[in-house]
C-alpha cells in the first residue's frame, strides 16, 4: 500500500491512501458512462417509434387520406403498338435474261426513278451483231432462191397445157418452190432468234419505280448465274412488317389503319394493313401484319420503325395517368382492400391517350384505385379511402 506521510505544524501526523482516490474516481468515471449509455438508448428508442410511427400514419390514428376511384369498363378505341423493319412492298430483283457479256454501259443510279422497259445498263454485243448480219444475208439469199423456184414453177404450169412439160415435172418444181419458201422461214426465224437475243442484251426495267440497289459497273462481265444487278420497288411503294405475338395479330384485319414513325425521327406517316400473315412462326411465336405506306424519302427500306394500329374498340378499365406507376418490375397501381390496407397489383397498359391510360390486364375495373399519392405509399399500408367520380 502505498502511503504518504507529512508532518503538520502541531506535530499531527497525516497519512494519506492514494490507491483508495485513484479507485474512487475510475468507479465514478464508469458509472458517468453507463448513464451516458442509457440515455443514448432512451432517446434511439423514441426516434425509432416515432419513424415507425410516421410510416404507418401515427400511432395516435393519423392514418392518411388517399383518393380512389372504382374505374369500372368503358369502350375504347383498341391501339395496337409494334416494331418492324421497313422494305420495299414488291422488292423486284433484275438480272441478266440472255447469255450475258461486259458491260459497256449502266444509264441508272440508287434513287433513280425508272419506266417499264427502260434501259438501265448495256452489255457488248459486237460478237452477235456480226451474227445478226451473217443470218440477215441467208434470209436475202433464200428469197432469191424462193424467188427462182416460184418463176420455175409458172412457166412450166403454162407450159402443161401445151404438152412441153409432163405433170410430173409441174409436181416436180412445185415442191421446189414450197422448200425454198420453206428456207426463207427458217433464215427468218433464226435471224429473228439473233436479233430477241441482242435485245435481251439491255438490262431492262420491269415495271416502273424507285431503283433500290445496283450491283454492276462498266467493264463488269455479267451472266445468268450473276445474280440481282439491280433492286427495284415497284411503284416505289413501301411497307412496314411489323411483328406482332399471336394474340395481338388475331385483333388485326385487312384495311385498318396505322400510323408508322420511324426510328430516329419525330415525324409519323399515315399506312394501312394490307396482308395479315396466315401463319405464326413456332420460334418466336410471333406473325406479320404488312402495312402499307406511300413513297417518302424517310422510309427508307431496311430501316426500323413503330407503328400504332387502330384494331377497333374494347372494353377496359381507363384510369387517370396519374394512378398509373412504373419500376424495374414493371407497370403497378395501387388499390385499397375491403381493410382498407394498400395492395399493388400488377398491370398490362394498352393504349395511353390524353383521356387516360387505358389498362389491358391486371383489373377488373371494380376495384378500388389509388388516384395519386402513389409514390408515397407502400403495401399493407392502412388508409382513409376517399372515392371520386370516374372520368
Amino acid at each position: 500500500m502505498n502511503r504518504e506521510t507529512r508532518l503538520q505544524g502541531s506535530d499531527t501526523l497525516i497519512v494519506v491512501d492514494r490507491s483508495k482516490r485513484r479507485r474512487n474516481i475510475i468507479i465514478a468515471a464508469f458509472a458517468g458512462l453507463a448513464i451516458l449509455l442509457i440515455a443514448f438508448m432512451v432517446m434511439s428508442g423514441k426516434k425509432d417509434e416515432a419513424a415507425q410511427q410516421a410510416a404507418a400514419g401515427g400511432a395516435g390514428g393519423q392514418i392518411p387520406t388517399v383518393s380512389v376511384v372504382v374505374p369500372g369498363r368503358s369502350e375504347v378505341a383498341r391501339t395496337i403498338t409494334a416494331s418492324g423493319a421497313l422494305a420495299a412492298r414488291r422488292d423486284q430483283p433484275i438480272g441478266v435474261a440472255g447469255e450475258g457479256g461486259r458491260v459497256t454501259a449502266v444509264l441508272v443510279d440508287q434513287g433513280s426513278w425508272v419506266r417499264a422497259g427502260q434501259v438501265l445498263a448495256v452489255i457488248d454485243r459486237s460478237v452477235q451483231a456480226q451474227n445478226s448480219n451473217q443470218l440477215a444475208a441467208q434470209v436475202q439469199v433464200a428469197r432469191a432462191d424462193a424467188a427462182l423456184a416460184q418463176n420455175e414453177y409458172d412457166r412450166s404450169a403454162s407450159l402443161v397445157d401445151r404438152g412441153f412439160v409432163s405433170k410430173a415435172d409441174l409436181d416436180r418444181k412445185k415442191a421446189a418452190r414450197d422448200a425454198a419458201n420453206a428456207r426463207v422461214g427458217v433464215a427468218l426465224a433464226n435471224l429473228n432468234a439473233m436479233r430477241a437475243q441482242i435485245g435481251r442484251l439491255n438490262i431492262v426495267a420491269p415495271t416502273a419505280g424507285l431503283i433500290l440497289a445496283r450491283n454492276i459497273e462498266v467493264g463488269q462481265v455479267v451472266s445468268a448465274g450473276t445474280g440481282g444487278l439491280f433492286r427495284l420497288a415497284k411503284g416505289g411503294e413501301m411497307e412496314m412488317r411489323a411483328a406482332l405475338p399471336q394474340q395481338d395479330l388475331a385483333l388485326i384485319h385487312v384495311g385498318e389503319t396505322a400510323s408508322i414513325t420511324p426510328i430516329g425521327s419525330q415525324q409519323s406517316y399515315a399506312g394501312s394493313v394490307w396482308l395479315v400473315s396466315p401463319t405464326i412462326d413456332p420460334t418466336t411465336r410471333q406473325g406479320e401484319a404488312r402495312i402499307a405506306v406511300p413513297y417518302n424519302s424517310a422510309i427508307r427500306p431496311g430501316g426500323f420503325a413503330e407503328a400504332k394500329i387502330a384494331a377497333g374498340t374494347a372494353t377496359a378499365p381507363l384510369l387517370p395517368q396519374s394512378a398509373v406507376l412504373s419500376d424495374e418490375d414493371g407497370n403497378y397501381v395501387y388499390i385499397v382492400n375491403s381493410k382498407n390496407q394498400v395492395e399493388r397489383r400488377a398491370i398490362k397498359i394498352g393504349n395511353v391517350d390524353d383521356s387516360g391510360v387505358t389498362i389491358a390486364e391486371g383489373l377488373s375495373g371494380q376495384e378500388s384505385v389509388v388516384v395519386s399519392a402513389g409514390p408515397f405509399l407502400n403495401p399493407g399500408q392502412k388508409v382513409k379511402p376517399k372515392r371520386q367520380a370516374a372520368n
